[in-house]
């Protein structure tokens, strides 16, 4: 008893979970008691949204919330395709792994994906199954000639990456640095013979990797580089490559790996891998934990995805991608925040106090704009405040009318 007693109570080095728990619940509660989350909601035109409201009617906002930045998300021609490949075949899903059955329209979408972004390209249900396929292998060293590498995670990257930690550590020595802190990464790597990096390409709450300075860091060092770029797919490049990819003008070579997202800007469902080798595709087709004992992305999101590839090879992404770019240059000149002049889409307004925050959020969505109320653990305790999606739908007088609205939370 004594030793199951010692067990229970001896500290976690990379989870906290009942901590987190008691620490954030009465602010999600009272985020869920003003009406701010969880949401059932139906889709209007462009970014409107009809909400329920306690009395059983409803009403109609705009929505900044949903990461679909250039407007994919409910595009006709993306709807189209992931009805039509499920009527044709006549299946949503094949519940198999991947190492068993797959449907042929996926062949051709993960060829077709490759050839756009110039990479060999694995899709999974989620990006959250990109990454914990992986890390894991990468930890492994199986793809770093059997040496195991230091693990290093930006600590701000993103909870998908960081819920891995305790897997990954059984494999391998798993280090946190401070956010976007080359000069502590290349200390680790002037000391150890095989580091890996993972971070996001995007951060969600704003912010971006310094790409350049890490590719540096992996000439001198061979550092590798793993990056979640979710948030920033489609939105950057000629052909939407994305933050991170629209950086590395040639091959990914053997020592980078980009996570993006199906969802978000690309505006179809699930998530992909970009490797840099054949031998690391066949690596990750047998032994990734999703590709091995999990299925893969159904029909429709495959339908979804094969039209929206169609779409990035066209001038309607370059114009959607300069819609967007004018939305946040309209939304800086009015609402000052630590983001102003980025080109990325994501604003996050600083408050401070975890119930101010709420209250904000409230008082902008009585004003006919939803955004989200952000709080420990999604931002650090005493960070809270607003965050903001803005697309390349919003109509100039959405992107107005949320400005005026939080300008005027934040005077009350």
């Amino acid at each position: 008893m004594q030793n199951e007693k010692q067990r229970d109570e001896r500290p976690s080095r990379y989870r906290n979970t009942a901590g987190l728990i008691q620490s954030s619940a009465p602010h999600f509660a009272a985020a869920h008691l003003n009406g701010l989350m969880a949401l059932y909601v139906r889709p209007l035109k462009g970014r409107r949204v009809e909400i329920g409201v306690p009395n059983g009617k409803s009403r109609e906002v705009t929505d900044f919330v949903r990461c679909s930045y250039l407007g994919l998300d409910n595009h006709p021609a993306i709807t189209t395709g992931a009805a039509a490949l499920v009527v044709h075949y006549g299946a949503l899903h094949w519940s198999c792994a991947r190492t068993r059955l797959n449907f042929a329209a996926l062949g051709e979408l993960e060829e077709a994906l490759s050839d756009l972004f110039e990479a060999r390209v694995i899709t999974y249900s989620t990006v959250l199954a990109a990454n914990m396929s992986a890390l894991p292998l990468i930890a492994s060293g199986a793809l770093t000639e059997g040496i195991k590498p230091v693990m290093v995670f930006d600590r701000l990257a993103h909870a998908t990456l960081a819920y891995h930690k305790p897997v990954v550590a059984e494999e391998a020595d798993v280090r946190t640095i401070s956010h976007n802190n080359l000069a502590e990464l290349e200390e680790i790597c002037q000391a150890h013979p095989c580091v890996a990096f993972i971070c996001d390409g995007v951060y969600s709450m704003g912010g971006s990797a310094p790409l350049g300075a890490l590719l540096e860091l992996q000439r001198r060092y061979g550092l590798f580089l793993y990056i979640d770029d979710a948030h920033g797919i489609s939105i950057f490049g000629e052909k939407g490559a994305g933050y991170a990819r629209s950086q590395i003008p040639h091959g990914l070579g053997d020592r980078t790996i980009i996570a993006a997202s199906l969802g978000k800007g690309f505006g179809a469902s699930g998530g992909m891998l970009m490797l840099g080798t054949r031998e690391q595709e066949e690596i990750f087709r047998r032994f990734a934990l999703a590709h091995a004992f999990s299925a893969s992305i159904n029909v429709a999101a495959i339908g979804a995805a094969a039209a929206s590839e169609r779409l990035h090879r066209t001038e309607e992404l370059g114009l959607r991608q300069r819609r967007l770019a004018a939305n946040i240059a309209l939304f800086d000149e009015l609402v000052p925040t630590a983001q102003a002049g980025s080109l990325l889409p994501i604003r996050t307004v600083v408050i401070g106090d975890e119930l101010a925050a709420i209250g904000a959020a409230r008082l902008v969505l009585d004003a006919g704009s939803y955004v989200s109320a952000i709080f420990f653990p999604t931002v650090a305790s005493g960070r809270a405040g607003l965050r903001i999606c803005q697309t390349a739908d919003h109509t100039v007088d959405e992107i107005r009318a949320l400005a005026a609205a939080v300008n005027g939370a934040l005077e009350r």
